[in-house]
């Protein structure tokens, strides 16, 4: 199937996050997936008032880290679901580094997230990431997944 590799924004839109992701309610922090390729995956994200990383209105670092690693986490369950036919794999934070905060979203905007896969070698994936709200780059960092072995 031709769109499993060039996936319309339509259909990534479409696709239920739930199904890409090992994080469960209230702990998942990515909307849906907008854009992917083999080295880069975009989601968007509303932040909602109840969500448990907003603090006084806004979202907060730990919030933009963990939409980051979601986004990487998307980007393996689309693989891992659409083209090797494979179950969610559990990834876990290896390294962050370069984190840097221009501003937090406040409750009712939406931000991009904008994984670009660098490397990807025994396990480990390297990405850099660029998250974004109304067209202005709020964070950026560099970010080190390891992949859990399949049992």
């Amino acid at each position: 199937m031709e769109i499993k590799n060039n996936p319309t924004e339509e259909w990534l839109r479409s696709i239920d996050i739930h199904e890409l992701l090992p994080q469960r309610e209230p702990f998942v922090m990515v909307g849906c997936i907008t854009h992917f390729n083999k080295v880069q995956t975009i989601t968007e994200t509303r932040i909602k008032e109840d969500n448990i990383f907003v603090e006084d209105g806004r979202f907060t670092a730990s919030g933009l880290i963990e939409n980051a690693a979601q986004t990487c986490a998307a980007h393996i369950g689309y693989v891992n679901k659409y083209i090797l036919s494979k179950g969610i794999q559990i990834g876990f934070i290896g390294a962050v580094r370069n984190f840097i905060i221009k501003d937090l979203p406040s409750v009712g905007r939406t931000i991009t997230t904008t994984v670009d896969i660098v490397e990807e070698v025994l396990g480990m994936i390297l990405a850099e990431i660029n998250i974004s709200c109304s067209g202005k780059t709020i964070a950026t960092a560099t970010m080190k997944i390891a992949l859990k072995e399949k049992e």
